[in-house]
């Protein structure tokens, strides 16, 4: 059985995890398939945004422990090294919007992959937990860099010492995520949002998103160059044209992504 799911709909790469036995817990099957599919929605011309989410009651409960301690597998450095950096920087430099759809817990590295994505919505019921301090070890996949930037440090702190359940909609509230949504109507509101990020001007919210990955190490005054860069070469796209035509025609704007 494939680790991951994956299928193109209306412009919208769905990857969802597939090991609901197990949580949805990666092992390195299942952490090198999801970069495989990463690189190959990166490549697609055709897919303008990504959605990831999980099948059964978990998002994703983190790595998979058997694995980690078997003499026979790889080591915990390793497992960082070669499985999650990998996946974190494939979605903060993706060229295209990346959705989490969090329908369940989302525990340790499960928790920190949702939240390196572009938007994160979730169901009421799911959870946000920093496992990591309940097995002895530190937040990875990105966690010690992208929690303290959503919420602040001392609630990062917090969260990462004690490893205290976050429920969706109080993640809400604090800034980790966008939106929570009840759970009946969950999955049609996330799949909304994701095909709206398809639909919309692909190669401006390219630069959108990389312009904010820059802005945590630049001055204000290297951000206004970046910011002025990447207008100009927006203003060079045929989605601009489109955008100007449309308000002007006062019709709908139909973005080609180009």
């Amino acid at each position: 059985m494939s680790t991951i799911l994956t299928r193109t709909e209306n412009n919208v790469a769905y990857i969802i995890f597939n090991r609901p036995d197990k949580f949805n817990s990666f092992n390195r099957e299942m952490a090198l398939a999801l970069q495989q599919e990463l690189d190959r929605c990166a490549a697609d011309e055709s897919v303008r945004a990504v959605y990831l989410s999980a099948e059964g009651k978990a998002f994703c409960a983190g790595q998979d422990l058997a694995e980690a301690v078997d003499p026979a597998g790889p080591e915990l450095r390793a497992i960082v090294r070669d499985h999650y950096n990998p996946i974190i920087e494939r979605i903060r430099n993706m060229e295209k919007p990346v959705v989490a759809a969090v329908n369940g817990v989302a525990a340790g590295a499960g928790a920190n992959i949702a939240l390196a994505c572009d938007i994160v919505v979730a169901k009421e019921s799911a959870a946000f937990i920093q496992a990591f301090s309940k097995i002895g070890l530190i937040p990875d996949s990105g966690g010690t860099w992208l929690l303290p930037r959503l919420i602040g440090f001392q609630r990062a702190s917090a969260l990462m010492m004690t490893g205290d359940k976050v429920m969706a909609t109080e993640a809400m509230n604090m800034g980790m995520i966008y939106k929570a949504f009840a759970d009946d109507s969950f999955e049609a509101e996330s799949k909304k949002i994701a095909e709206q990020l398809a639909k919309m001007p692909t190669k401006a919210l390219a630069y959108t998103k990389a312009a904010l990955n820059q802005s945590y190490s630049h001055s204000l005054t290297e951000q206004l160059q970046v910011e002025e860069e990447y207008q100009a070469t927006c203003a060079n796209t045929a989605d601009f044209n489109e955008g100007i035509a449309a308000f002007l025609e006062k019709r709908p704007p139909v973005f080609k992504g180009k």
